[in-house]
């Protein structure tokens, strides 16, 4: 049976059995997904005053290969849907540590991962590429999201990322 979209699962950093959004700042991947089609699903609610300063802060996740046995073959991540704010954009970037490797961890939330380069690749042919990624293994992304100063509140904010490759079968 070929991988299926179910077959890719988005788990947390942050340690084997984080379950805290808000620890996935790197480290070891988590056995925790990353709830679907969930508002703060991720990020936190940007408070008032983070609103009225701008804010940017980090998160990382892996993506995981659920597959039993096929590769996912020439994977792609990008932003299927970027935020509808004025006031706020997503970006993405991959982990320096490449296939099954574990991501730094940052000290906190506002802090950027050491050398990784974020872009807003808006479909697959311009998304980042994870290369081949076979059953059972990872690719660590990282996520940032830009409040920008004097941010107008806006009641669903957020983004939509997508993975999708190839398989033999």
């Amino acid at each position: 049976m070929p991988i299926v979209e179910a077959d890719i699962k988005y788990r947390l950093s942050g340690g084997a059995a984080n379950a805290d959004v808000n620890a996935s700042l790197g480290g070891a991947k988590s056995s925790v997904e990353v709830v679907d089609a969930t508002l703060h699903n991720l990020f936190d609610i940007v408070a008032g005053d983070e609103a009225a300063v701008g804010d940017i802060e980090y998160r990382c996740i892996y993506i995981h290969n659920g597959h039993g046995s096929l590769s996912l073959q020439g994977a792609k991540v990008w932003i299927e849907t970027n935020t509808p704010s004025t006031d706020s954009a997503f970006a993405i970037a991959l982990a320096g540590e490449g296939l099954n490797g574990t991501a730094e961890t940052i000290v906190n939330e506002n802090t950027a991962p050491s050398g990784e380069s974020f872009s807003a690749p808006a479909d697959k042919a311009s998304g980042l590429s994870l290369g081949n990624v076979p059953f059972g293994q990872h690719y660590a992304i990282w996520l940032r999201r830009t409040v920008t100063a004097a941010a107008a509140a806006f009641a669903s904010d957020g983004a939509t990322i997508r993975v999708e490759g190839d398989t033999a079968a």
